[in-house]
């Protein structure tokens, strides 16, 4: 841990985002990223697993999603939007561009993917302990979120969701966490957002909360997290007193 000794300190409310910092992220996506590219390969007759891990910014040997890449923090309407672009950018007709995306296209499964990254009931009935709040804000959709939520027993833990199909601007813009500081009635300057993605990081600053926290359970690592972050932990356990 780097920073400040409580970082819970005049916080309300805490914002968390999902993959990365609720879940793992890596064994989640890797695989997923893999097949799609072998479907588009079949669907093409062309080698695109290569341009497709380069794209979504995927080492294809490891596994790791780059922080800055684009499943860092894209929702998936628009992650497909730019596979399709790509394939036309790389001379497929538009109209087979797609009708290849349209027949590899799958999502991965939420549930049996979700493996969380650390006691996560255990965090959350901490903070209610304290009397803060929890919410979430996340790159993905609403139904992969509630689904993943209700399967690790944690949903009714939090009070409200900002997910990326709800129709307001995503991350790194302010907007999910000022919809959920309205409806939760919560100044920005008692809310704590905590995310593994320097996409997380910037949606905090641009909504002037009280405190940004950045985790090493994701996408991002101590060097790309810290300039961002008013404090780096190692998950989201570090919030609480040991």
């Amino acid at each position: 841990m780097t920073g400040a000794t409580d970082p819970l300190e005049g916080i309300d409310l805490v914002v968390f985002d999902k993959d990365g910092t609720l879940i793992e992220f890596h064994p989640m996506w890797r695989g997923w990223v893999g097949e799609l590219a072998e479907r588009l390969s079949a669907a093409t007759g062309r080698p695109l697993v290569d341009q497709l891990f380069s794209l979504m910014g995927v080492d294809r040997e490891s596994g790791v999603v780059y922080p800055h890449g684009l499943l860092a923090a894209t929702p998936m309407s628009r992650l497909r939007e730019l596979v399709v672009r790509a394939l036309v950018d790389g001379d497929v007709p538009p109209e087979a561009a797609e009708q290849a995306v349209a027949a590899a296209w799958h999502a991965p499964d939420p549930v049996a993917t979700a493996t969380p990254t650390t006691d996560l009931a255990a965090v959350l009935d901490g903070l209610a302990a304290r009397g803060i709040r929890a919410a979430v804000a996340t790159s993905d959709d609403r139904e992969p979120t509630e689904r993943t939520l209700a399967a690790l027993g944690i949903a009714a833990r939090f009070e409200i969701l900002a997910c990326a199909d709800d129709g307001h601007l995503v991350k790194p813009a302010p907007d999910p966490v000022l919809r959920i500081a309205e409806r939760l009635d919560v100044p920005v300057d008692r809310i704590l957002v905590v995310g593994d993605a320097p996409a997380d990081m910037r949606m905090g600053r641009a909504a002037h909360v009280r405190r940004v926290v950045g985790v090493l359970t994701g996408v991002g690592d101590e060097a790309t997290l810290a300039p961002l972050a008013d404090l780096v932990l190692d998950s989201i356990a570090g919030l609480l007193p040991a």
